[in-house]
């Protein structure tokens, strides 16, 4: 169904336009773009992927400016309902001042999402407000100077310790066999002998001392025991059931959860304790399985996501975003940022952060002779020894030349040249090159001939300065989370970056209502 969009105020719009304050104008800037944010073509594909149903189906043109203006004012699916009937800036954006009938209701904005999604519709909304941007001709870019960054955001689901993790995915499979069983929680629970759950938590359930650390071992034993012993059971009484795709991922969740917390306890026969260390991938929450430990800094961390955003150097816009799981590194955002910003054009030059420069995807740029821009990482060494820049390295024949004239090789697996102790201990520079009995070894970096010409490019004031042109980046960052806020409104990986679309195509929005008004 296609929304109507009248260019031509009607006499209640003007009544409305004539009474809004300063603070109330972007709603009339939204009133007067709507008509080319969503033209006939982008309506097309929007109706595409979303068919709306009932006696008076909902344009889904409509439906996606109610989500602009959800990231804008930051309204529920109730308050954007509400606010359609009661806010008559929402009903002149929306074109609903004269009207009775209510738009749409909750049910309806939920399906909408769930159809945005799956289309891939909320990156091409994204898309339009940067061809809306161009067509203003207020921006004037040439080239694609773009810049990459990333911040946190934490999870919307609960985190928990090991103990409740269990618990919890334990809970969450009881529940999904009752569903799909029809059978009492209860009872299954009776059944499978798992006497651990109910209540607020397992912890809270369990009555031990845990100064005791035998007990607690041979208690973690009994939970794990019986763990498994619920799912040996689904597949013993449910063996079709446990075929269920919902039932047979809550069972990978429980399993996942008892391997990354859990191991053998070598001071308690039989006993478990739990897990030494973090697991690089290790679930934090059973309300949002996708959400990830991850680090703000070496000393501050945080579980969640990060959010991944290419700006334009030339012009306040984004034109990429996207969240990942927070302890994927950097890189494995780049090719998805950069397939995106190259759909509006050929990439002329890119600034990164050095958690980007990894990726092959860079090496390939700069072969191709395309202008990267990062800080390279720091010559200093903290112990006063000689730094990796002291070392002279020949990438063509794979041969590291310490300041004593020494060389070692390396292998393109290891990419490590270790002189070894026959070459370190009788050198008279040993001093002031390692401490180590093993002798000094180099790392050489894949993208080595990369930061080799940006170490000397930081070198120079006009190399610096250039490296200043990634600083609207982090401005662009502080202002969709001025709107997002620093915690996720969704759970998934897949929500969490529709969302962060969303809010990244309100911020462009709001700089093209900007530049119109000077």
């Amino acid at each position: 169904m296609k929304w109507i969009i009248p260019k031509k105020l009607t006499a209640s719009e003007k009544r409305v336009v004539e009474r809004l304050h300063r603070r109330s104008r972007f709603f009339v800037f939204l009133r007067e773009i709507r008509h080319e944010l969503f033209d006939e073509g982008f309506q097309t594909e929007l109706a595409a992927v979303y068919a709306p149903r009932g006696q008076e189906p909902v344009p889904p043109a409509l439906l996606a400016m109610v989500t602009l203006l959800q990231a804008y004012t930051g309204a529920s699916d109730a308050e954007a309902v509400e606010a359609a009937e009661m806010d008559r800036r929402w009903q002149l954006v929306l074109g609903s001042l004269d009207m009775d009938a209510r738009c749409f209701g909750q049910g309806s904005l939920v399906r909408f999402r769930t159809r945005l999604v799956a289309g891939e519709l909320d990156r091409r909304l994204l898309d339009r407000t940067v061809e809306l941007a161009k067509r203003t001709g207020k921006f004037g870019w040439k080239k694609l100077r773009v810049a990459l960054d990333s911040s946190p955001l934490r999870g919307a689901g609960r985190v928990e310790d090991g103990w409740n993790l269990i618990g919890h995915a334990m809970e969450q499979l009881v529940t999904v066999l009752a569903r799909v069983s029809k059978m009492q929680r209860g009872t299954i629970i009776k059944r499978c002998g798992a006497t651990l759950l109910g209540g607020a938590s397992l912890k809270a359930n369990l009555d031990i001392d845990w100064d005791d650390l035998a007990a607690r071992s041979i208690t973690l034993a009994m939970v794990v025991d019986q763990a498994r012993e619920l799912i040996r059971w689904g597949r013993t009484q449910l063996p079709r059931l446990m075929e269920n795709e919902s039932v047979s991922d809550a069972v990978d969740v429980l399993e996942m959860v008892i391997e990354q917390n859990t191991e053998p306890d070598p001071d308690t026969p039989g006993g478990r304790r739990m897990r030494q260390g973090v697991p690089p991938n290790r679930l934090c929450s059973i309300g949002d399985t996708d959400m990830r430990h991850g680090r703000k800094s070496s000393s501050k961390g945080f579980s969640g996501y990060k959010r991944h955003v290419a700006t334009l150097v030339d012009a306040p816009l984004v034109l990429a975003a996207r969240a990942l799981p927070a302890n994927q590194p950097e890189n494995q955002a780049v090719p998805i940022l950069l397939d995106e910003v190259t759909l509006h054009g050929q990439l002329a030059e890119l600034f990164i952060d050095r958690g980007y420069v990894s990726h092959p995807r860079i090496a390939e740029l700069f072969r191709e002779k395309t202008p990267v821009r990062c800080r390279p990482w720091p010559g200093i060494n903290r112990h006063g020894l000689f730094t990796k820049s002291e070392f002279s390295i020949d990438l063509r024949r794979r041969q590291v030349t310490c300041p004593a004239g020494h060389s070692a090789s390396y292998t393109a697996a290891t990419r490590r040249a270790t002189f070894g102790a026959a070459l370190c201990n009788p050198c008279k520079l040993r001093s002031q090159c390692t401490a180590s009995k093993l002798g000094r070894a180099v790392t050489v970096h894949p993208q080595e001939s990369l930061l080799k010409k940006l170490t000397r490019s930081v070198a120079t004031k006009p190399g610096r300065k250039l490296l200043r042109k990634r600083v609207p980046v982090e401005h662009r960052l502080a202002r969709i989370q001025s709107k997002q806020g620093g915690r996720a409104r969704y759970k998934g990986e897949r929500m969490n970056t529709f969302d962060l679309r969303r809010h990244a195509a309100l911020a462009n929005l709001l700089e093209v209502s900007r530049a119109v008004a000077a």
